[in-house]
């Protein structure tokens, strides 16, 4: 156990791939402050129950020892999910510093974009929510709103991505090709795109180690380094973000302690900064129960632990409830789970958080904030808005 309430800022170093060469288009990618991870989809595993662990046991089955799988599983654990057997593998070390300014990903496009909802019906959800939570029926629950940004010609995927990776160090960078809605052209299947840039593991398994390291309560950064620092401290100290906080890490100690032993974490929060908000943080250890079968791999583990209360609420059933009822629109691979797992059970999976949906002209971003007693509807318009800035800027907006 450790104690502290010291600032932990993200690893600073960028990722080689960055220089060596923009993905190609319809690559895997899934970036972390140590490794990059490339290749393209090869065999892909489909289902429309992301929860449902037949589904992680086809996926993980099917893979040699060493061979991965990459892809993303939906929000709700009833939403589709997709996995890719990942062909002609590359994984870069992550040592080559970003450079001092990255292309534009919208030069010469023609952008306009669209709040879903605008701001002012986004405060009164919130206001809906806190009535909820003044009634008893959930706890803490996680709004979101969304922002379509429609781009002619249409934004490049692997523009965007190389963006991410030159402008967002020490962020879990993630681009999956996943079955668009609607109906494709004759008879091929037409794709969307998954990519982001999220400061937030969900969980990783090496071995038999599982770590994982939940970020709830959140407050933006300023410009200032006095101001800066003042709400750094604020936020360690916040009784509001503390308490959100502890539903995140109580929800996710309880769920790994059903498929693992030695679980522990950190008794105090650290304060995680991003370049745009500053985020409550803990770690949390374990070892997974081997027994016949190896233990549950990192994509059964995701699955156990999502969606954790930094994305839904508490209690889950109730929150998901609430979230279906007073959000605009149909979060699908928003606030899901991005990463790897391989034919041993080893992987890594990062929320789709400060990401978007490519689909054609449409980037449709998403944000949300933890909603508990006491939230200021106008200061989580405000942490939102700030969220959205990370995938705006990558789109140079």
């Amino acid at each position: 156990m450790t104690t502290t309430h010291e600032p932990l800022r993200l690893p600073a170093e960028a990722t080689e791939s960055a220089r060596l060469a923009a993905p190609a288009p319809g690559s895997l990618v899934f970036s972390t402050s140590a490794r990059t991870l490339l290749g393209r989809p090869g065999e892909r595993w489909t289902t429309a129950c992301s929860g449902s662990p037949g589904w992680a046991d086809t996926v993980v089955g099917a893979l040699a020892p060493g061979e991965r799988a990459v892809g993303v599983i939906g929000f709700d654990p009833a939403s589709p999910g997709v996995m890719h057997r990942l062909l002609d593998a590359r994984e870069v070390p992550t040592t080559i510093p970003p450079e001092t300014s990255a292309p534009t990903a919208t030069s010469d496009r023609a952008q306009t974009l669209v709040e879903v909802p605008v701001p002012r019906l986004y405060a009164d959800q919130v206001r809906a929510a806190l009535r909820a939570i003044a009634d008893g029926a959930v706890d803490k629950v996680v709004l979101g709103r969304f922002l379509d940004v429609h781009s002619d010609p249409p934004l490049a995927v692997d523009e965007v991505v190389d963006r991410l990776l030159r402008t967002r160090p020490g962020r879990y960078v993630f681009s999956v090709p996943v079955p668009a809605p609607g109906p494709a052209p004759g008879d091929g299947q037409r794709d969307a795109t998954v990519l982001g840039a999220s400061p937030e593991l969900l969980v990783r398994r090496e071995g038999t180690l599982v770590e994982a390291m939940p970020l709830a309560g959140s407050v933006p950064r300023s410009p200032d380094p006095a101001e800066d620092e003042r709400r750094r401290a604020a936020l360690a100290s916040s009784a509001k973000d503390l308490h959100e906080h502890a539903f995140v890490v109580r929800d996710l100690v309880a769920r790994l302690a059903s498929a693992c032993d030695e679980v522990e974490h950190d008794v105090t929060p650290q304060v995680v900064g991003t370049d745009s908000l500053w985020h409550l943080g803990t770690r949390v250890t374990a070892r997974v129960r081997t027994g016949a079968t190896g233990g549950p791999s990192a994509l059964h583990l995701a699955q156990l632990l999502h969606p954790t209360p930094a994305v839904g609420g508490s209690p889950r059933e109730a929150a998901l409830a609430l979230i279906e009822r007073l959000e605009t629109g149909e979060r699908g691979y928003l606030a899901g789970a991005a990463g790897w797992v391989d034919g041993n059970g080893d992987g890594e999976f990062a929320l789709v958080l400060r990401s978007g949906v490519l689909d054609g002209p449409r980037l449709r971003l998403f944000a949300g904030a933890g909603i508990v007693a006491g939230s200021d509807p106008d200061a989580e318009v405000r942490e939102t808005a700030a969220k959205l800035r990370t995938m705006l800027e990558a789109v140079g907006l």
